[in-house]
């Protein structure tokens, strides 16, 4: 993190459905309504549930969400307690029911990657942002 970046919040939530929804609400709580709270919300969704769903998170663990503020960007990471192996991957569409998480998070995010390290996987997504 550089100087000109502030973190204007962070929570870390259970590894339960309803976090899910927290997260939104963490969200929504740090934001003013707007297009970039809808997609900041939609795509913290994708995360937290894929964090719950496909890491060591499932096991009792934990997933992070906090919020940085950059110059004209606010960048969301969601961090989990990794998964042996696997990786988040944007899958080509095939008509399944399931899969789709990260199509969505490219598709609303101005650019996103992951970091891991051998305990933890921390997807991040920038959005373009203006205060």
């Amino acid at each position: 993190m550089n100087a000109e970046e502030v973190v204007l919040g962070t929570i870390t939530l259970p590894r339960l459905e309803r976090s899910v929804a927290d997260a939104r609400g963490f969200l929504r709580d740090l934001l003013a309504p707007g297009e970039v709270l809808d997609d900041l919300t939609l795509v913290v969704s994708e995360l937290v549930c894929n964090a719950i769903t496909h890491t060591r998170s499932r096991d009792d663990g934990k997933v992070t969400v906090t919020l940085v503020q950059g110059p004209g960007v606010l960048l969301l990471e969601v961090t989990d307690d990794g998964a042996d192996g696997a990786r988040p991957v944007l899958k080509d569409e095939d008509g399944g029911e399931s899969g789709r998480g990260i199509r969505v998070v490219d598709a609303l995010a101005s650019r996103w990657a992951f970091r891991q390290d051998p305990d933890h996987t921390t997807v991040w997504a920038e959005f373009a942002w203006h205060a």
